[in-house]
Parts: structure tokens; C-alpha cells; sequence
């Protein structure tokens, strides 16, 4: 998984550029409270840049994002109805942690509008969902290769997983939601000056990679939970046969296939900002090196984990028939597992990123060792008993079938703002002005005089009879 540097921000007031415009002036003392939410994310922003990782709190991060974002929704939303009017146009600083830098560091980006602040506010709260998830997946550790686990700590280990992997499908879901709702809104309202490119952090393809890579994050730990019963069951005696509570492989491969081209997909659109000019001038921006380096390993890893379960699928269900599609398929995944670890040796890495490196190579290496288990089994049940000729590299594409999702996004939905137009709060505001107004177009009509003072008294009717043709007279 990936563990995201956070930004963090500069201080702001919104007193200093918004102007209450409403009838009766609702909203005095609702900006300085969006004011005080976002010093509250700012300081939680700089708190957790100087906190080792093992001790950030990402939850409670979370959750004063949470509490900001209906205050920005609100302010957007009255500026939008002229609830409340801007002085001046308003200027957000935030540090950009994807782009590319010459120094390696995160470097301060002045953004103007308000849909910057609520753009990179909403990127801050995908990103620590992910690290959120990627600190629950540490906490957890392998124990599915605990030897002394019981059935009752896995299935507790197992929940922590769901917990983690439903993040990470929360925060696909919000990366989309920026690429496909933010982004284009902050294009139609923003008055940018005509030099001002926005990085690539927050531009739609970079944003549409990171909402993939979170859902290819999310499959990943689906694979996990999956294996976890047959991994502890094969913890004395790795490799072939397949235990019982094994998944089929055939699934297990589709899950993969659908893993790399994720993937995939996402380092290609990590790649398309690298031919935009940068807001410099000539230099070109794109997204850093670390990130486009873990999608392409990703990827890679992937392929090769999708070619050893289909080697397994031949070999355990295939037959005499496919003895040598198996060796053929854990070849091709030995050979690239391979390349994978001889690439890992040539990064070289700052001391940040060296703990997930250290996890990524030993993933590596467990799986090439159980792909060589493997292929040491069925190359001897080929050479031995099936007698199938080995089918070259190429001949085996056209036998890999389509991948298949395993969790999908969870899509984003907005907060209610917190004050003005679309709010709780508004709507009784108007019901109350409302019920005042047909209040009092509503009041009882005045009775015409009765003349009594002038001794006039209307008549009053007579009675009625009751015997045949009573009041029928003519």
C-alpha cells in the first residue's frame, strides 16, 4: 500500500473577505465558526507532519476534515446565492506532496478561490483515508502466518481488514468525486489570474490514478482476506496440494488481472500531466517519481501473481492435459518476480520510504519462493507422469481471461452545508418567514357595522309554518 506525505496550509480568515449580506444578518456568526474549523484542520495538518508515523492519528484527522467541509460547502454555497459577498478575491496557501520536485520537497502553492480550498481539503481527506487504512494493514501484521493464532484473533484480524479495505473504497470513491464534480465546478466559477496553472496534484487525470490505485489497494487487501484461512492452514507445509479451505485459483487470477490493469491504468494518466507547463513557466510539472515508480511495481507484481495462479489452476484442476501449461505459467511468473526484485535494487530511497520498501521486498520474496515451490512440483509431474510439451511465453496471452472486481467504490456524497442555502438551518429560517408573512394576509375579515346606534336592526326572518303550502305565497 501507499503511504501519503499529507499538505498542510496556511492560516485564514474568513471574516477578512467575506461580507454578510443577508436579510438579517444569519451568518455574522457562522464565519468566524468555518473559520475556527479550519484553524482546528490546520493545526491537526502541522501536528501530524512533526509526529512519527507510528503515532499519527490519522481518525482524528478524519474527522476534523469531516467538520470543515460542510463550513466551505456553506461559504461556496452563499457566495453562489448571494448570502454573502466577497470583498476580494480569497488566496489559500497549501503545500503540493505529489508534484515533482527538483529538492524533494513539498513545495507552498498560493490558490485562488474558493473552490482551491475546498479541492485540496477534499484531496487532504482521501489521503488520510488511505494512510488511515495503510496504519490499520500495519497494526494488523501476518497473521495469517502465526502458527499460534486461533480461529476467534483471525476472525478479529479478518474485520480489521474490512475495516481497512472499506476505507480505501471511501477514498476512491472521494477521488472520483474531485475529478468528476470538484474540478470541473472550480473550472466554471474560478477567476484565476490567466498565468495560474493549477498542479498536478489536483488536475482530473492525476485524481482519476489515485481514485484507481485506492480501489487496486482495496482488491489487494480483498486477495488477503481470502487467503487467510488456506495461508494458515498451509503454514507446516507450503506449496502443492491446494488445503481444502483454499479459494479457487481461477478467481484468484481474475482478481489480480483486474489488480495490474488498475494499476495500469492509473500510473498511464499519473504520466499525461508531465506535458502541461508548470505555473514557472517552461519547467514541466508532474507527479513524483515515488508514486509513479510504487503504480509501475504494482502493476508488475501483479502480472506476475495473476500468471502463478493460473500455473496453479492447470496444474491442480487441469490435468494431464495442461501439465505444461503450468510450468509454462509459473515460469513466466518466476521470470518476472525476478525482474522485480533485481529492480528493487537499483532505488535508492530516503529513509521515509525505506519501511515500505522493506515490506514490498519481502512480499517479494515470499511469493517467488512459493512460485518456485511450485514449479519444482509440477515441472516433476510433467517430466514424470503428464509428459505435455512446455507452450512458449506468447502462446499463453491468449489463454489469460478478463480480470473481475472484488469491491467496488464507495461514491461520495457531500455533507449538507453547514449554514445558508441547502442547510437544515436555512430551510426553517425560510419555513418560519414564510408562516409570518401568510400569517398575517390571513387575518379574520372585520363584521359590517350593525347600525345599532341609528336604531336600525335588520330584519330578522319570520317563522316558517308547517301545515300544506306554508311560504309558497303568490
Amino acid at each position: 500500500m501507499y503511504l501519503y506525505e499529507l499538505p498542510t496550509t496556511g492560516a485564514i480568515s474568513f471574516a477578512d473577505f467575506c461580507a454578510d449580506h443577508s436579510s438579517d444578518r444569519a451568518y455574522t456568526h457562522r464565519i468566524p465558526e468555518a473559520t475556527q474549523a479550519r484553524a482546528n484542520l490546520r493545526g491537526a495538518l502541522k501536528e501530524s507532519k512533526r509526529t512519527d508515523h507510528g503515532e499519527k492519528d490519522f481518525l482524528a484527522l478524519v474527522k476534523l476534515i469531516e467538520e470543515y467541509l460542510p463550513h466551505i460547502r456553506a461559504i461556496i454555497d452563499c457566495v453562489a446565492h448571494d448570502e454573502t459577498g466577497l470583498k476580494s478575491e480569497p488566496t489559500f496557501s497549501w503545500r503540493t506532496t505529489l508534484t515533482a520536485n527538483l529538492f524533494n520537497n513539498s513545495p507552498r502553492l498560493d490558490v485562488p478561490g474558493l473552490h482551491a480550498d475546498y479541492s485540496f481539503t477534499l484531496l487532504t481527506y482521501a489521503f488520510a483515508l488511505s494512510n488511515l487504512a495503510y496504519s490499520i494493514v500495519v497494526s494488523v501484521g501476518p497473521y495469517e502466518k502465526d502458527r499460534a493464532i486461533t480461529d476467534t484473533e483471525r476472525v478479529a484480524k479478518e474485520e480489521n481488514l474490512n475495516v481497512a479495505l472499506n476505507f480505501l473504497c471511501r477514498a476512491s470513491g472521494v477521488f472520483t468525486y474531485i475529478s468528476d464534480t470538484v474540478l470541473p465546478e472550480w473550472d466554471t466559477h474560478r477567476a484565476s489570474p490567466p498565468n495560474f496553472h493549477r498542479p498536478p496534484d489536483l488536475s482530473r487525470e492525476v485524481t482519476s490514478a489515485l481514485a484507481k490505485m485506492s480501489l487496486a489497494n482495496a482488491q489487494t487487501l480483498s486477495i488477503r482476506r481470502l487467503l487467510s484461512k488456506s495461508t494458515y492452514d498451509s503454514n507446516i507445509t507450503p506449496g502443492p496440494p491446494l488445503p481444502a479451505s483454499h479459494s479457487p485459483p481461477a478467481l484468484l487470477a481474475k482478481l489480480h488481472i483486474e489488480c495490474a490493469s488498475l494499476y495500469s491504468s492509473a500510473l498511464t494518466l499519473a504520466k499525461t500531466p508531465g506535458s502541461t507547463k508548470g505555473s514557472s513557466g517552461g519547467s514541466t510539472k508532474e507527479v513524483s517519481a515515488d508514486l509513479r515508480r510504487y503504480l509501475s511495481n504494482q502493476a508488475t507484481l501483479h502480472n506476475a501473481l495473476s500468471h502463478k495462479w493460473l500455473g496453479v489452476d492447470a496444474g491442480e484442476k487441469g490435468g494431464t492435459a495442461r501439465g505444461g501449461e503450468a510450468v509454462a505459467f509459473m515460469q513466466w511468473a518466476k521470470k518476472e518476480l525476478e525482474e522485480l526484485k533485481d529492480g528493487a535494487k537499483r532505488v535508492s530511497l530516503g529513509a521515509a520510504e525505506k519501511e515500505q520498501e522493506e515490506r514490498r521486498k519481502e512480499n517479494i520474496n515470499e511469493e517467488l519462493a512459493s512460485v518456485n515451490l511450485f514449479l519444482k512440483y509440477y515441472k516433476k509431474m510433467n517430466d514424470t507422469l503428464h509428459f505435455q510439451p512446455v507452450p512458449p511465453q506468447r502462446d499463453l496471452q491468449s489463454r489469460i481471461p478478463g480480470g473481475r472486481i472484488a469491491m467496488p467504490a464507495k461514491p461520495y456524497t457531500p455533507p449538507a452545508p453547514a449554514f445558508g442555502p441547502g442547510s437544515l438551518e436555512y430551510v426553517h429560517r425560510k419555513a418560519e418567514q414564510l408562516e409570518i408573512s401568510s400569517g398575517a394576509t390571513d387575518e379574520e375579515p372585520t363584521p359590517p357595522p350593525t347600525h345599532a346606534a341609528d336604531g336600525y336592526s335588520p330584519p330578522t326572518a319570520q317563522p316558517v309554518g308547517t301545515y300544506a303550502g306554508a311560504g309558497a305565497y303568490f
